[in-house]
Parts: C-alpha cells; sequence; structure tokens
C-alpha cells in the first residue's frame, strides 16, 4: 500500500440492531442478512463494541466526521444507547464536527426521542413512500397491518419539533404510477427533503428473473422526469423550493464538482459498514461473506478503507460495458449504483437503471446546463463582491487617517470633511 494515495475516514455505516426490524417490508433486502449472524437470533450492538467503533472513528479521522445509524432498524437499540454513543463521540471527538444520521421507519419515535434528535441535531432519514395506499402496500408490520398512519403521525410531531427530517421514499412496482401524488404528499406534510430510492431485488424463487414487487426501468425513468417538472416547477427566483437528492447529487456533475453520492461517483468504496458485533463490510449493499473486511477487535477502521479488498471493490464500478463507455450520459450517472448490475442475471452486467438514466438525460439535461450556467454565473459574482468586502475590510482595520488624509470612503475629500466629521 506505500506510495497509494490513502482514502480518509470521514464516515461509517452503522448496522447496530444487524438485520433486526419491528416491520416487514415486502421488499427489504436487509432482513435476510440474518443468516450471516446465525450465533443468536436477536442481534444487538454492545457498549464495548459501541465504544471501540467511536473510539477508532474519532481518532483515526480528519475535523468533520458522520455516522449514518441504518439497519433493520436502529431504534430498537433503545434510546440509552445513542444517548451513551454521543456521549463517547463527545469523550473522544474533542474539537471535531460530528454529524449524525438515523434512517428509521418512526414506529418507535416518541416525545423522549425527539427532544434527543433535536438537542443533537440528528438528520432522520424518514422512510415514508406516499400517501396511505401507496405506503401500506408494502410497509407492514410482521402481523400485515399497515404502518401509514403512525409514520405520518410521528413525522408531523418531529417536523413541529424542528427535527431535521428527510424522506426516504421506495420507488417500486405499485407507487411508480403515483409521482404527482407522492410529490405533493411529501410537500403538503413539511418534507421539503425528499430521496426517491428504486426498488430492484432477485426474485428468491426464480433467480433469472427479478422480483415482481421491482420498478421497471422506464417507468422509473419516467418518474424521475415527471418528478423534475415539478421540482422545476417550484423555483422562485432561479432557487429550488425543495430538495430531491438524485437533482442535487446530478447537479454537482454539470458545475465541475465531485457529486456526495457515491453511487454517481467514478469509483465507490469511500466508506465502509460496521455491523452490530464489529464485523466491517465494503458497503451497504455488500454485506456478505465476500466483502467482510474484518472486525474492529482485531483491527482498525482506517486500514479496513484503504485495505487491498476495499480498493478492488472500490474499482470494480468503473469496470463497465463497452456500451456504457460511449454512452454521452456516463460523465453523469458514472453506471449507477454497483448494485444494481447484480439483481437481473438478463442485464449480463448492465445497470437494471439504465434505460432510467437515458430518459432522465434526455428530458432534463438542457435545462440542467441552463440552470448550472447560472449558478457559474451567481458564483462568480459572488467572489468579485467577496473580493471587493475583503478589500473594505482590510480598510476598516487599518490605521485611522489624520484629519487631512483622503478619506478611505474614496469621496477625493479629505477625512475631517467626510467620514470624520464630528
Amino acid at each position: 500500500m506505500q506510495g497509494l494515495k490513502r482514502v480518509p475516514l470521514n464516515s461509517v455505516l452503522v448496522k447496530p440492531a444487524g438485520p433486526d426490524c419491528n416491520m416487514a417490508c415486502t421488499y427489504c433486502f436487509y432482513l435476510k442478512k440474518a443468516s450471516l449472524f446465525h450465533e443468536t437470533s436477536k442481534h444487538r450492538m454492545s457498549e464495548d463494541i459501541l465504544e471501540e467503533m467511536i473510539r477508532q472513528l474519532m481518532t483515526q479521522s480528519g475535523d468533520n466526521v458522520s455516522l449514518g445509524w441504518q439497519g433493520g432498524e436502529p431504534t430498537l437499540m433503545g434510546l440509552p444507547f445513542f444517548e451513551k454513543a454521543v456521549e463517547l463521540q463527545k469523550k473522544y471527538g474533542s474539537g471535531k464536527v460530528v454529524g449524525n444520521g438515523l434512517q428509521t421507519n418512526g414506529i418507535l419515535i416518541d416525545d423522549s426521542w425527539i427532544k434527543f434528535l433535536k438537542e443533537y441535531n440528528f438528520l432522520v432519514g424518514l422512510s415514508l413512500d406516499g400517501p396511505e395506499h401507496i405506503h401500506d402496500k408494502y410497509r407492514r408490520m410482521i402481523n400485515g397491518r399497515g404502518t401509514w398512519s403512525r409514520v405520518a403521525e410521528k413525522a408531523e410531531a418531529m417536523l413541529s419539533a424542528g427535527v431535521a427530517v428527510n424522506a426516504l421514499s421506495v420507488i417500486n412496482d405499485y407507487s411508480v404510477n403515483y409521482p404527482e401524488e407522492i410529490y405533493g404528499f411529501l410537500k403538503e406534510k413539511g418534507l421539503d427533503y425528499m430521496q426517491f430510492i428504486p426498488c430492484v431485488e432477485t426474485d428468491p424463487e426464480h433467480q433469472d428473473e427479478v422480483a415482481f414487487f421491482s420498478v421497471p426501468p422506464e417507468k422509473f425513468g419516467n418518474f424521475l422526469c415527471k418528478i423534475f417538472d415539478l421540482w422545476i416547477g417550484d423555483f422562485q427566483n432561479g432557487t429550488p423550493t425543495t430538495s430531491v437528492r438524485f437533482f442535487d447529487s446530478i447537479f454537482y456533475s454539470y458545475v465541475g464538482l465531485t457529486p456526495p453520492e457515491c453511487t454517481l461517483m467514478k469509483n465507490c468504496g469511500v466508506y465502509v459498514v460496521v455491523e452490530h458485533n464489529g464485523d466491517v463490510y465494503s458497503c451497504d449493499f455488500f454485506v456478505d461473506p465476500e466483502h467482510k473486511l474484518g472486525n474492529i477487535k482485531r483491527g482498525k477502521l482506517i486500514d479496513f478503507l484503504n485495505s487491498a479488498p476495499q480498493k478492488q471493490f472500490g474499482r470494480s464500478k468503473s469496470i463497465l460495458p463497452e456500451e456504457c463507455r460511449i454512452c454521452p450520459w456516463l460523465q453523469y450517472c458514472r453506471g449507477g449504483c454497483l448494485k444494481d448490475r447484480t439483481h437481473d442475471p438478463r442485464n449480463r452486467g448492465h445497470n437494471y437503471f439504465c434505460r432510467s438514466f437515458q430518459l432522465f438525460f434526455q428530458h432534463a439535461h438542457e435545462t440542467l446546463c441552463q440552470i448550472a450556467e447560472e449558478w457559474k454565473a451567481n458564483r462568480a459574482q459572488e467572489e468579485v463582491l467577496h473580493g471587493q468586502d475583503q478589500r473594505q475590510a482590510k480598510v476598516g482595520v487599518s490605521k485611522k487617517p489624520g484629519r487631512n488624509d483622503p478619506c478611505p470612503c474614496g469621496s477625493g475629500l479629505k477625512y475631517k470633511k467626510c467620514c470624520g466629521r464630528g
């Protein structure tokens, strides 16, 4: 590894309750991971593992670090676990800026949770697929009961208390038909930060097909186009009033910056996943024996992140079919998420959502280019104004002029006849 640039440890994705969940969503891909941890039927991170993980993260990272708490359902750990996590962050992260994100179905959120989330500035990603008939189509309890009313209630309570909440909406074979209804519902609820997650999984009964709830690529492409039009339609004075993560991330590429979303980067492998027992994996979607990097009790997070297997995993994203390499949209989609090349064998390594991206960029490219040019022009103007402010600031801290010196405001008058009067 000597001579190679090391990837900085900026974030980890944590599964404190492993694959355990208090719901049984039809399309969930993580519940089946329980087979990897068969030593016990209940999976919970111990305080020792928690402390070792946070100690390593804080001592091996830079000034800014983030933790994403996911599952399964992380709130199964109980509020005291997260209070302890914050306590340990303070203990080991003196002087660092620490961000916490909690992805939750919201079922266990109560007033105590809300107070804690608000006090420590947790960003909550709430799984809410849309109105009742859309959300309850697949997001149900183990006994089959719907969950929409409780989740919608928790969303309102958190927003009312000032908790930062993003809506995470899974787009499946049913919800893909209702872009206007979903977007309008989330806006009405005050959930102006939205993430639309396309669903595709392999059918467990027919391994050569995708599961019935998977969203068809062309339909998802049309869904994105409609959401894009709604997003653009809500601009005020050239500025978006809602945030759609995919559009926000894509926009980085249009202005020459690196997108914050790993699926849109040339390579992946920029973070690691820590399971409840301390096992470390390459990615949330690749928690399997092939992509296990080690365990934090026997190694360092920074070394796992920069290990040869993780480097190889990251580079595998850029190994693309010829059709992708000559595609005009490659510079923006970068082949999409690596896991979306694996669920439908009929695609032979192509991204399942390739057609979705094509339809979207054909529809949105010209508008995104225009917005990008406006953004660049505004940015250049801001830099000019900032430079003027800096020069004025220097004047403000310089030695006070004499009464007969020229006034520093540029009027041409003597100081005593201008700003120095009185």
